[in-house]
């Protein structure tokens, strides 16, 4: 399969995919299942029928593009959902691409986590009470957790799943432009 033909299958399915994932992540603050592994299985098919070789480098690129959010899980700062989805998006990429999306989620995450706290979506109590802890050695770090909020509250979620959903997006128009 030609390239160039590859990359406007999969801008074509995963279009609509990431705008349906985007849109449950900000509405409800999760990423279905039925979604995540949906396009997964998807974007399995299509690297399938690109060729074996193809779909076994595009399954590592998924699995190190997932390891990239697994400490954040673990440090319960990204869900599950989201870990999933960026696997998804690691197979939609395709090989090679890791770094690239890497690298264009955790800006699109960037630029989202800023127009959120100037627009007040998000509380910005828990990112002052970090940074005085990280820079003001007179900050009376006890006294001022108890200012800010839990981190479990909807006022501390960034959706991260439209990050991820603009970083995928970006980065096959940016191959789709290479290509081209």
């Amino acid at each position: 399969m030609d390239t160039t033909n590859l990359l406007l299958i999969k801008l074509a399915l995963a279009t609509p995919w990431l705008i349906w994932l985007s849109v449950c992540d900000c509405k409800r603050h999760e990423l279905p299942n039925s979604l995540t592994f949906g396009g997964a299985a998807v974007m399995a098919a299509v690297a399938l029928a690109a060729g074996l070789n193809y779909f076994l480098a595009s399954l590592i690129t998924a699995f190190l593009a997932s390891l990239f959010l697994l400490l954040p899980f673990f440090l319960r700062a990204a869900g599950a959902g989201d870990v999933k989805m960026m696997f998804a998006a690691g197979l939609t990429s395709g090989p090679g691409n890791t770094l690239n999306l890497i690298l264009l989620v955790s800006l699109a995450g960037l630029i989202l986590a800023v127009v959120m706290l100037l627009t007040r979506r998000v509380n910005p109590a828990r990112l002052k009470h970090y940074l005085r802890c990280l820079f003001d050695w007179r900050y009376d770090r006890a006294e001022g957790r108890k200012s800010i909020p839990p981190p479990d509250t909807e006022a501390c979620r960034v959706p991260f799943g439209v990050a991820i959903a603009a970083g995928l997006w970006c980065n096959l128009l940016i191959q789709l432009a290479y290509v081209i």
